[in-house]
């Protein structure tokens, strides 16, 4: 079992919420939200029950046929799983919850109970079909489970040096190129692992690339097996398929007809947002008017989709044989790659802001007297200021984005940030980090 942050959260609930409240881990598949629930469980109850409703049987699921009687039905329980329930030193999980929504909705009743804690775990849990016809319950606290950040997969690698980075990143001076190199290409190979536990594993016990681009393959096609059963026209699985190839092609915003090859129909909009409750994808909105509340101005029809794990993105991006060449990865970790992957670091970029439990924002606006637009990559905020953020591959480059914003907004522009492989810097009024820095830039908003 792998360190993860997930823990702390669950510590609180069950400190501060519990028993008013349920937990809920919702995530995609294969996070490792059953994983965390369980370990959870064995180190802070005397005692517990897992059901799984993906691999139950049936007399454990009968018991779930009539709780009216909470006594009798917790009885029933312990019999069919032959584990003994202690008041208020047990804890029940209820793995994959999203496939028994009557269960789901029961939960205000055995949390009204008090008798016993419980945790939820679930993927694609509000599906259409998933909540029809239940009344989700108010008394559900829900924390959302992601990859494995780069801090959870150094622990995992043993790699001690997370705490050396916060500290480089805090004396703000740079930390000279031969460091700069070494670091960056450790950030590279998480970004070509990724934050998925089976590709983590696979990394730690010394597997080779070709053998860790396997689980991730397997993983993507679980999540297609997942889609075709939403919906068989296999429609959903194209539009996953799309998003390195419209990040690729700079597109201003994700198009759907892209990915279908077809004109873009209200079915769509129900199958896009079956992808993104799939939680295998992360939508970045842009926004009309950054100068106010950036959530207040988000167009919801206008948005860029990044893949929830940039390991995955990097599988995605190099198949073209249904296998990525061992010595594609050694060209990813040397830096010696021809495409540009500018896209691929965005990925990096939007995983690492989810991660810290922010929505992900953009902006475009037109050139004057030209077909062409301005962008700014993501957009934070600092209280009530904003941060625009540009990303880069390698070096620098042209900024003229971020630079107009930053005069066009200067009222609510509190500073502005290029992250790339380059290391700490300054550019006119542009500081700029190598993108290893994120996550301690965040902490610093």
């Amino acid at each position: 079992m792998f360190k993860r942050k997930a823990f702390e959260k669950l510590m609180y609930w069950k400190e501060k919420k519990a028993p008013k409240y349920s937990v809920l881990l919702e995530g995609a598949r294969r996070v490792g939200k059953s994983t965390i629930a369980e370990e959870f469980a064995k180190q802070e109850y005397k005692s517990y029950i897992k059901v799984d409703f993906a691999n139950i049987k049936n007399d454990v699921l009968d018991t779930f046929d009539d709780i009216s009687n909470l006594d009798v039905f917790f009885l029933r329980l312990q019999t069919v799983t032959g584990i003994s329930l202690y008041k208020r030193e047990s804890v029940i999980i209820f793995d994959e919850i999203q496939l028994q929504p009557k269960v789901r909705q029961a939960i205000k009743y055995l949390v009204a109970d008090g008798r016993y804690d419980y945790i939820e775990t679930g993927s694609l849990i509000s599906i259409k079909k998933n909540v029809k016809n239940i009344v989700l319950p108010s008394e559900e606290i829900k924390i959302p489970i992601y990859p494995m950040d780069y801090e959870e997969f150094m622990w995992a690698a043993g790699n001690d040096t997370y705490s050396v980075l916060r500290e480089l990143y805090k004396n703000g001076k740079p930390v000279g190129n031969s460091l700069n190199r070494k670091l960056m290409r450790d950030f590279r190979i998480y970004m070509a692992v990724g934050g998925m536990p089976q590709a983590v594993e696979a990394y730690v016990e010394g597997k080779n690339f070709t053998e860790i681009d396997e689980v991730k393959r397997e993983i993507i096609n679980l999540y297609k097996d997942d889609f075709f059963k939403m919906d068989n026209t296999g429609l959903i699985g194209r539009m996953y398929d799309s998003v390195p190839t419209q990040l690729a092609t700079d597109k201003r915003s994700y198009v759907i007809s892209s990915a279908t090859g077809k004109k873009k129909i209200d079915k769509d909009l129900e199958r896009l947002h079956d992808l993104l409750d799939s939680k295998t994808v992360l939508a970045c909105y842009n926004v009309f008017n950054p100068s106010v509340a950036l959530s207040q101005t988000r167009d919801n029809d206008t948005f860029k989709l990044y893949l929830a794990d940039t390991g995955l993105f990097t599988t995605m991006i190099f198949d073209s044989s249904g296998e990525t060449d061992e010595n594609v990865y050694a060209k990813l970790l040397s830096d010696s790659l021809p495409a540009d992957l500018g896209y691929l670091y965005e990925n990096a970029v939007a995983q690492v802001i989810t991660a810290s439990d922010r929505p992900l924002y953009y902006h475009t606006w037109e050139k004057e007297n030209s077909s062409h637009y301005y962008e700014v990559d993501f957009l934070l905020t600092s209280k009530t200021k904003i941060v625009p953020i540009e990303v880069k591959s390698s070096g620098i480059g042209k900024h003229e984005s971020i630079t107009r914003f930053s005069k066009k907004y200067s009222k609510q522009v509190v500073k502005q940030i290029l992250f790339s492989q380059k290391d700490i810097g300054n550019a006119d009024m542009l500081k700029l980090y190598p993108i290893y820095m994120l996550p301690f830039v965040l902490e610093d908003l």
